[in-house]
């Protein structure tokens, strides 16, 4: 994406690009071959970035935390990641929800409390929970 700066003169908007092939399921530790992450600064080719002194492959907790750190960075960047943050209106709907975003991720929460230590995708999706 490209802004406009001045008579003539295009710049570019963003200096660092995240991609993020997300497939985040087992435990928040839980390190995944399904996550990975690949970055591009200016024009540069993009390449793949391993986790920091913590293995060759992200966990969801791992990969959280690294975004939380590389966003603070007063460098303009965008991230795009294959993960859907939404759900059609008819699940608000079923759930009661007016919409609203915070009433949503506290709803969602209650359902699927994925980021608590040791909880696993697979066990909240059958059912099964001793929380």
């Amino acid at each position: 994406m490209k802004s406009r700066q001045g008579e003539g003169q295009i710049v570019p908007q963003f200096q660092r690009y995240l991609g993020i092939d997300y497939s985040g399921a087992s435990t928040p530790e839980a390190a995944l071959p399904g996550l990975r992450v690949y970055e591009a600064v200016g024009n540069a080719p993009a390449w793949e970035r391993l986790p920091v002194g913590a293995g060759r492959y992200w966990s969801r907790r791992g990969l959280a935390v690294f975004l939380e750190q590389y966003l603070r960075a007063e460098i303009p960047s965008v991230v795009g990641i294959d993960h859907a943050f939404s759900f059609p209106r008819r699940y608000f709907v079923a759930q009661g929800l007016t919409g609203d975003w915070a009433e949503f991720l506290q709803d969602f929460h209650g359902v699927w409390p994925s980021d608590l230590p040791g909880v696993r995708v697979e066990t909240l999706r059958r059912g099964v929970s001793d929380l």
